[in-house]
């Protein structure tokens, strides 16, 4: 008897991508056999920086060579319905801190609720990346500093084009 090709989301805003999201992505790929990494194109809780096709052009580059069971879709909808679109089974999220855990586990339990065969997996964030996220990486560059510690050279070239300080 075979088992059932299993499929996982990674959602997220991506705005920009940091090794800590390439990270996550890469060991999901080795936990499913298809991992689609899913850009909400627009986030109710931020202006994104990058469109939804520079973000995914940035996972791909990021990406490429490095797994062969990734997908990259944009959704603009609850991630539990993008999921059962999809044929997935779980949504894979990276944890970086307790304040990660604290509101991903609220919105698990809410996800539960719409949607009781879909599974939520937690993939705590390597040590390097414990600190590293996207809204730093653009603060960082909006005053000029140096992001290439925390992103791929494309997306530290895109940043340093784009990012502008407030007062500038």
């Amino acid at each position: 008897m075979s088992t059932p090709p299993r499929t996982a989301i990674c959602p997220g805003t991506y705005d920009p991508p940091t090794l800590g999201h390439i990270d996550v992505i890469e060991r999901a790929c080795r936990l499913f056999d298809t991992v689609i990494v899913s850009i909400v194109r627009s986030p109710k809780h931020k202006e994104p920086m990058f469109t939804p096709e520079e973000r995914i052009a940035f996972l791909r580059a990021s990406l490429d060579g490095r797994v062969d069971n990734v997908e990259f879709k944009v959704f603009s909808s609850l991630v539990v319905e993008f999921a059962r679109e999809q044929g997935a089974g779980a949504i894979v999220k990276g944890l970086r801190a307790i304040s990660d855990f604290e509101w991903e586990s609220q919105m698990t339990q809410l996800n539960a609720g719409l949607a009781p065969e879909i599974e939520t997996v937690f993939l705590m964030a390597s040590p390097k990346y414990s600190f590293v996220s996207s809204s730093g990486v653009r603060e960082i560059a909006s005053f000029g500093g140096d992001v290439s510690a925390y992103v791929v050279p494309d997306v530290a070239a895109a940043l340093k084009v784009r990012a502008v300080a407030p007062d500038a």
